[in-house]
């Protein structure tokens, strides 16, 4: 199980086959179940309710934090939103963009916590000028020096999908604290392909392009109409 979801962790990797999810669901509150029943089978949202046990880290109104019961490195934390949203593209933008605010606060606490947050010596060489005894001539020359750097690294990361990975299908963001030569990842020493700016990426730029105009013509066109049916 655990070889399992590293590997479809793993984003640089072809993702493995994964648990077919049950149909999407709308967003609702997960104080409360749905019509169709749904968020009253979802994990996260039973912790939310009160319902499961979780070891929480941060909560505000919007979400909370907790520590996942399926480690992948020491202090592995979720951050998950308070209303059940099956998928990242079916979660509003205010509710990701409160979740995302909160990752510098709550992963520094998690590297100071986990030790991940530690300086490193590396000896590095500086100019210094000093002034000689015999004269007020200057010299410049190097001289190694021990200076200490400080490391904090984290994947943040979100398996959106089956095919991605996705296990638990109510949005939620992955905090994974790394340190140096920890080999969780087994793609990092894959050797990857340059892109190719031949006439196929290009087009491919210009389908992505083309979806985010329609997109946002179809929002700008949905504002417009409920300002109507507003007056």
């Amino acid at each position: 199980m655990e070889n399992w979801r590293l590997a479809v962790l793993c984003s640089h990797l072809r993702p493995t086959s994964a648990p077919k999810s049950s149909s999407p669901v709308s967003s609702s509150i997960c104080g409360s179940s749905s019509q169709n029943g749904e968020t009253s089978s979802c994990v996260f949202c039973e912790i939310i309710r009160g319902q499961s046990p979780a070891l929480k880290i941060y909560e505000d109104d919007i979400c909370l934090c907790i520590l996942d019961t399926h480690p992948l490195s020491h202090g592995h934390s979720l951050i998950i939103p308070k209303s059940h949203f099956s998928s990242l593209e079916v979660t509003p933008p205010p509710v990701v963009a409160a979740m995302c605010s909160k990752v510098p606060f709550i992963s520094n606490a998690i590297m100071k916590a986990t030790g991940c947050a530690r300086r490193n010596l590396i000896e590095e060489e500086r100019l210094i000028e000093v002034e000689l005894d015999y004269g007020p001539c200057v010299k410049a020359f190097h001289r190694p020096f021990l200076v200490a750097y400080l490391e904090d690294s984290f994947n943040l990361l979100v398996n959106n999908g089956a095919a991605a990975g996705q296990v638990i299908f109510h949005t939620h963001i992955h905090i994974i604290p790394r340190k140096a030569r920890d080999c969780l990842w087994t793609s990092e020493s894959l050797r990857r392909r340059t892109l190719k700016l031949d006439q196929e990426a290009s087009q491919l730029a210009d389908s992505v392009r083309e979806q985010l105009s329609f997109m946002n013509n179809h929002e700008e066109n949905k504002d417009q109409s409920s300002g109507l049916a507003g007056d």
